[in-house]
């Protein structure tokens, strides 16, 4: 009797502490002038320069992340071509100093209210706001590629997240003979160009260590081209011609079975024709979505779960105090580094003028630039607009293989990122592209 007596006394006090507990831990109260929900390319770019405009302590910067990764150097460190500690740095050495970074992530808007709720409970009040938050990778919408990700030398890689971009070499290193398999979701994804970026890497790789007999490297995409700019598409079709790379459009990958290594398949226009493929190398791309903090909020997002903002002005379509830029904005244009870069200085300009009661001043025009590696020396330089026309920046045209679009890619290109545009110092080539024009070594 004692004993059962002890015992409900034991639950009562761990009921109090767990009580106790809850009741008492502290949510905080912020306010500010400018919110800037995400640390990724957009938000830190953002960050910088309304910080120096606005002063110290005007700007939140709510981000969760300890490392800001330069995504973009994910396809070479696939390759064997860098090292991920290249690709990163602490997120409080790219935060400005000026900037107030709260440690958390979003789990609740308001936009009505001009509120944030964060995941431990803290309630961010803005005048104005930035979404920023990127994308979310969904691994696990696909049967199969979990598991198949986490054994240990598998063939199976991803070059899509700092998780498991460090599998994709070994696996190119591992590989004896037969399919070698890369895939396109069906969704919306950072970067469009970096799924088949893989291929010709590993293409690339496999003749050099005299492999490329025995391989076939099969491109899977759900999408109805190779390439959604026709102009580059044709280059890239000369490609996997020239190097016998074959492709197959409009195919979704639905389940991987990792114990007999096979992918399993079917045709976005006809559910009932399915594929499976045996594979001794298989790149995953997948699907990915705005996060749920941002999806939740209907008033947010438009039907596809993207922030909705005007293409051209990138302020929200219902709340005028609220932009957006970035992977996670309704925008258009291909989700890439690039993008950014250009949108940051047009979000800037159009936000500056709302603060003053002013009418957004700035257009974009949909630029997007993606360096689509075709060799381990060799890239295709694609730049285009809204319209999926070219809109190049350089003399020489974008649609050709050249070792000096490699080079800036895997050199000029981080050293941009890093000390230019992270600090609110890079709004894109279009004064280039105007010096190009002017000097009369382009074509308007």
């Amino acid at each position: 009797m004692q004993s059962v007596k002890l015992y409900n006394t034991i639950r009562l006090t761990q009921s109090g502490i767990r009580a106790f507990s809850v009741s008492s831990q502290n949510y905080e109260n912020h306010k500010c002038k400018l919110l800037i929900v995400g640390g990724g390319a957009g938000g830190c770019a953002e960050a910088a320069k309304f910080t120096s405009k606005l002063g110290k302590n005007q700007v939140i910067v709510l981000e969760p992340n300890e490392k800001h990764y330069y995504q973009p150097l994910f396809t070479l460190i696939g390759g064997g071509m860098k090292k991920l500690e290249q690709s990163w740095r602490p997120m409080g050495s790219v935060l400005p100093s000026l900037a107030k970074w709260i440690k958390d992530a979003a789990a609740e808007f308001d936009p009505k209210n001009n509120t944030v709720i964060t995941q431990n409970g803290d309630k961010i009040e803005y005048e104005y706001m930035i979404v920023a938050v990127g994308l979310v990778l969904h691994y696990e919408a696909i049967p199969g590629v979990l598991e198949a990700l986490e054994e240990p030398n598998g063939p199976v890689c991803s070059n899509f997240s700092p998780k498991y971009v460090n599998r994709t070499f070994p696996a190119f290193k591992n590989f004896k003979e037969g399919n070698a398999i890369f895939t396109f979701p069906n969704s919306g994804i950072k970067c469009p160009g970096a799924p088949q970026k893989v291929m010709y890497i590993f293409d690339d790789y496999a003749r050099k260590t005299k492999k490329r007999k025995n391989a076939r490297p099969i491109y899977c995409t759900t999408l109805p081209n190779i390439f959604g700019v026709k102009h580059y598409a044709d280059a890239l079709w000369k490609v996997c011609e020239k190097r016998d790379l074959e492709v197959k459009l409009r195919t979704n990958l639905v389940r991987v079975d990792p114990h007999k290594r096979q992918a399993f398949f079917e045709n976005m226009d006809d559910p009932n024709k399915k594929l499976t493929l045996d594979y001794e190398l298989l790149h995953v791309t997948p699907p990915q979505s705005a996060p749920d903090c941002v999806r939740n909020c209907k008033e947010l997002v438009n039907e596809n779960g993207f922030v909705n903002v005007d293409k051209l002005t990138l302020q929200h379509v219902k709340f005028p105090n609220i932009f957006s830029i970035g992977d996670c904005s309704s925008t258009p244009n291909s989700k890439t580094a690039a993008s950014i870069g250009t949108q940051s200085g047009i979000l800037y300009k159009n936000l500056s003028a709302v603060m003053e009661g002013k009418a957004p001043v700035a257009n974009y025009s949909g630029y997007a630039s993606c360096p689509l590696v075709t060799s381990y020396w060799s890239c295709i330089m694609a730049e285009f607009d809204y319209n999926l026309k070219p809109y190049e920046s350089f003399p020489i045209e974008g649609d050709r293989e050249l070792l000096i679009y490699m080079m800036m890619k895997r050199e000029f290109f981080p050293f941009l990122y890093w000390h230019f545009l992270l600090n609110g110092l890079w709004n894109g080539p279009g004064f280039f592209r105007k010096l190009m024009l002017q000097l009369g070594l382009k074509k308007a």
